[in-house]
């Protein structure tokens, strides 16, 4: 994590306005996680994120859910976003990761990947440095996935790079029962 404690605490149900608890309404029943609590401090905001948010993790989304969790948790781990990292370490185990593969997402597309795996990680590592996938990576994702695909995954590597900026610079802290990844302290 890279603040140790949140810049703006995330609301408690008592101190939500009715504009704001109308916001965090789709998440309920159940606990409402920090992430949105903290958003909520910005309702209108709040919706809109949700929307796109939920287009990146839908079946509208064509990458398959193991491949789109592989773009998002690159993405997080460049970004540096313990919590990223955090929430979806478990989505990706859910969605067909190995506990192996999520080790090795931390190293890179030259850690023993599939080609099409590889390709995923590479254009990720692409547009977090250059916010461009080049040609040789572009192709090489033309051979594995369809071009409504590829688009996928620049929709899903921005998202998550939003994701990771707010996350990181309003301090939002792990859940209730969460632990950080001992590969990510000093993140």
């Amino acid at each position: 994590m890279r603040l140790t404690k949140p810049r703006f605490e995330p609301l408690t149900d008592a101190e939500l306005t009715p504009e704001q608890a109308e916001a965090l309404e789709p998440m309920r029943p159940g606990p409402v996680l920090n992430i949105f609590r903290t958003l909520a401090r910005a309702p209108k905001a709040l919706v809109r994120f949700n929307q796109w948010g939920g287009y990146v993790l839908s079946r509208r989304n064509d990458l398959p859910a193991r491949e789109r969790e592989i773009v998002i948790l690159r993405t997080g781990f460049l970004c540096k976003s313990g919590y990223e990292w955090t929430q979806h370490v478990r989505i990706g185990l859910r969605e067909g990761l190995t506990e192996d593969e999520i080790g090795r997402l931390k190293k890179g597309a030259d850690a023993g990947w599939s080609a099409a795996d590889a390709a995923l990680i590479r254009a990720s590592d692409e547009l977090h440095a250059d916010q461009f996938i080049t040609e040789p990576t572009w192709a090489e994702l033309g051979k594995h996935f369809s071009d409504k695909q590829r688009m996928d995954v620049v929709f899903t590597a921005g998202q998550y790079t939003q994701v990771s900026m707010m996350l990181n610079t309003f301090g939002v802290q792990l859940d209730e029962g969460q632990t950080l990844d001992p590969d990510l302290k000093g993140f």
